[in-house]
């Protein structure tokens, strides 16, 4: 399929995941199968002896490396993208520093996107948003056709089953009011008719949040969408740039493990019930030792902990003291696997289903 003049063989995303979760190895095998692998820019310098000293600079340098290698390893096959939160300082440095080193495509969420298209300029490089609702779709076209003179490339749809954060509010993900990811898909999809018209091209949809198989996959295309975003069961593959220890803890995840917490970007979020989060429901709070200056909402002085350094714990396996972000369905994840023998079952099994 084609997003706007780019070619993706397989209709399938890998999701970004900070700290250290998705970079080149990851994303490089992920794209060597056909599909578009995705960097996160949350803090890929973090393993650099001078991350602490100067985390911008580091960071921006680090971006630029694991996209070239992650090109390296696709070796001309699929897409790598980098996923870049509204809700970081220095959100357009890292834009830019994406677009410098080659990034095929910016995806953009926890916060609304409204600046990204002034900020990419006249790069050529794909820009999508992460929208959960209709409403937001659209107020993210008006913006962009107001400001920057152009439409969303491709859309990531993002339900209330996903990792990591969620455009839902504690309410909505504790009642279960929040609307079910089809009728998200078909809500942004009818919603993005009239700007298709206007471009003259189709605006491809990726729903993500409780996508796990290739059965799901081909459900959702019946409503409109061009393929899906997956995380969470690429935690557990071999490529995979978190520590073992990460991935074995997907792997020995039940259903009941999982918690919806309160992040210090101002957002809910879904992680594992580990350690880390016992004791700051407990304690009321766990003061950062350092501030990175990492997130636009976050306060050091009243922040319940920090998350950089527990997302970067919880990268290099530390279970005491990680933050383990992980989607709704990751009870059902029982091996490590490989990225192609994950590819080639999501591809078959969302073959058979059509």
């Amino acid at each position: 399929m084609k997003i706007r003049d780019r070619e993706l063989s397989i209709p399938i995303i890998q999701g970004g995941m900070g700290v250290g979760i998705s970079l080149s190895g990851l994303a490089g095998a992920v794209a060597a199968c056909g599909g578009m692998g995705v960097i996160s820019a949350a803090h890929p310098g973090y393993r650099d002896p001078d991350f602490y000293r100067d985390p911008l600079n580091v960071n921006r340098r680090c971006l630029k490396e694991e996209i070239a290698k992650a090109k390296e390893i696709a070796k001309g096959c699929g897409l790598v993208g980098v996923n870049v939160m509204v809700a970081v300082q220095h959100y357009a440095d890292y834009v830019r520093a994406a677009i410098e080193g080659g990034a095929d495509a910016i995806i953009s969420g926890a916060g609304l996107p409204t600046e990204l298209p002034q900020i990419a300029g006249d790069s050529k490089v794909l820009l999508a948003p992460i929208v959960s609702s209709g409403r937001a779709a659209r107020v993210i076209c008006r913006a962009w056709e107001r400001h920057g003179n152009r439409l969303p490339d491709f859309v990531v749809v993002e339900g209330s089953r996903a990792g990591g954060h969620l455009g839902f509010s504690a309410e909505e993900l504790a009642d279960g009011s929040a609307k079910p990811l089809d009728e998200i898909v078909s809500d942004v999809v009818e919603t993005l008719r009239p700007y298709e018209e206007k471009c003259g091209r189709k605006i491809p949809v990726f729903p993500a949040g409780g996508v796990y198989d290739g059965a799901d996959i081909a459900r959702l295309e019946k409503l409109g969408a061009a393929g899906a975003q997956i995380a969470t069961r690429f935690i557990a593959t071999e490529e995979c740039d978190a520590a073992p220890a990460y991935k074995q803890a997907m792997v020995d995840a039940k259903e009941e493990d999982v918690r919806i917490i309160k992040s210090p970007v101002g957002m809910p979020g879904r992680a594992l019930f580990s350690p880390l989060i016992r004791k700051v429901a407990e304690l009321g709070r766990i003061a950062p030792s350092r501030c990175l200056q990492c997130l636009r909402t976050c306060n050091p002085a009243d922040t319940p902990y920090c998350i950089t350094q527990a997302l970067i714990d919880a990268a290099k396996g530390d279970w005491e003291n990680g933050l383990f972000f992980c989607g709704a369905n990751v009870g059902r994840i029982d091996r490590i696997t490989t990225v192609r023998e994950l590819m080639d079952e999501l591809v078959t099994e969302w073959r058979n289903n059509r």
